[in-house]
């Protein structure tokens, strides 16, 4: 694996940095938070002004659109777009990382022609009907059931933590197809057209006064048979593929970000420090945590070379996946203990980036269980990567 930056890629660099310089200043700020319809316009505005700069989907192939740019390039790509604190992909990631990529690996030659190009601009946004309320970790024991009738299946239901739901077109929907087969065997992965009778979306209130994540709520929905990827009851293996797409370098532009961050939090204990000098435990657990997001974007550049090679995502990124969210609250919590009393409010005081700092640390509580739990990341690395034996069924 080589990684060193070519003049060529130094020239991709300048061309990039030199755009986003104007175009992260055009955009404007985000929206306030809890407004999701503005907050869709912003976001797809963004995918857009990419799409048209070439920049949108850079690690896509060119047939599909995209810039079909080298492994060097998109790294490059992710390390300039976290520098410029570009807006995040945000409305559009579902469709971005997860959704577009399985349909290039699973898709249907209708199937591509007809949805990527849309995600690709920011057309339709996309989100994800996996998990319910008694199906999480144990993804493979969900419930909903769609049957068949005719060209359609008509599916019952109830899937919750649907990111964006409330604000997207599509949803790339788990269902069980035949409820006799044994639980990984009876599942289907199909496309679910949100904007009709059956399907009520219902915003979940957060934390962080936000609603980003839903429950859907599906009474009679119907999806053409077409929308369906792969056969069907071989949805557990498409999902799979799916899920290392979510672990993979989906978290490539956080991680490189998480260098931002800690800047951040020195800038403000330096602030804060007294005598102006920051103590040698701080100073050792900043350094700690530099070098662990250095270990991260160098297992992210491997699992992106791999990629790159194999056409599918490394399985070594559900242990990037699993450090990374709880190197994320870990570093959130840092930046809570570095503004000491100012950490109380959600607003900017004394000159502190307060409301941002809060947000960061708020926001990595949901990482160690989106995405697959800690737990599930674990049982991976060790059956998966280090072929240790299965855990044992209850």
């Amino acid at each position: 694996m080589d990684l060193r930056y070519s003049a060529a890629d130094e020239a991709f660099r300048g061309e990039l940095r030199a755009w986003l310089e104007g175009a992260v200043a055009a955009h404007g700020p985000a929206p306030p938070g809890g407004d999701w319809d503005e907050r869709r316009v912003y976001d797809t505005g963004w995918q857009r002004k990419l799409y048209d700069a070439g920049f949108a989907g850079v690690n896509w192939p060119a047939e599909y659109g995209g810039r079909g740019a080298t492994l060097t390039e998109q790294l490059i790509y992710y390390e300039e777009i976290a520098r410029a604190k570009a807006p995040y992909i945000g409305a559009n990631f579902i469709g971005m990382m997860h959704g577009g990529p399985t349909l290039m690996a699973e898709g249907t030659p209708e199937q591509k022609a007809f949805h990527l190009p849309s995600i690709l601009s920011g057309e339709h946004v996309w989100c994800q009907g996996f998990s319910e309320p008694s199906a999480g970790s144990d993804l493979a024991s969900l419930t909903t059931r769609a049957v068949r009738e005719g060209d359609e299946y008509v599916v019952e239901g109830h899937k919750i933590w649907s990111t964006r739901a409330h604000i997207s077109d599509y949803c790339e929907l788990l269902v069980r197809t035949d409820p006799a087969a044994a639980k990984h065997k009876g599942i289907s992965w199909l496309i679910l057209p949100m904007d009709q009778p059956g399907v009520d979306v219902r915003p979940l209130p957060t934390l962080m006064g936000d609603s980003h994540f839903c429950e859907v709520f599906l009474e009679g929905a119907r999806v053409p048979v077409e929308n369906r990827i792969g056969e069907e009851n071989d949805g557990w293996r498409v999902a799979n593929v799916t899920l290392r797409f979510e672990r993979g370098s989906a978290f490539a532009q956080h991680i490189t970000s998480m260098r931002t961050q800690l800047v951040g939090i020195w800038d403000v204990a330096g602030r804060t420090a007294r005598g102006g000098s920051l103590e040698p435990a701080l100073r050792r657990r900043l350094g700690a945590f530099d070098a662990e997001v250095e270990t991260l974007w160098r297992l992210t550049q491997m699992c992106v070379s791999e990629a790159a090679h194999t056409g599918m995502p490394a399985l070594v990124g559900s242990a990037v996946k699993l450090r990374y969210s709880e190197l994320y609250q870990e570093i959130g919590e840092l930046g809570i203990h570095v503004l000491g009393r100012a950490g109380l409010a959600r607003e900017d005081v004394g000159g502190f980036p307060t409301e941002e700092m809060m947000h960061d640390y708020l926001w990595a509580l949901q990482f160690t269980i989106s995405g697959g739990t800690s737990q599930i990341q674990r049982n991976i690395i060790a059956e998966r990567i280090l072929g240790l034996p299965r855990e044992r069924s209850a």
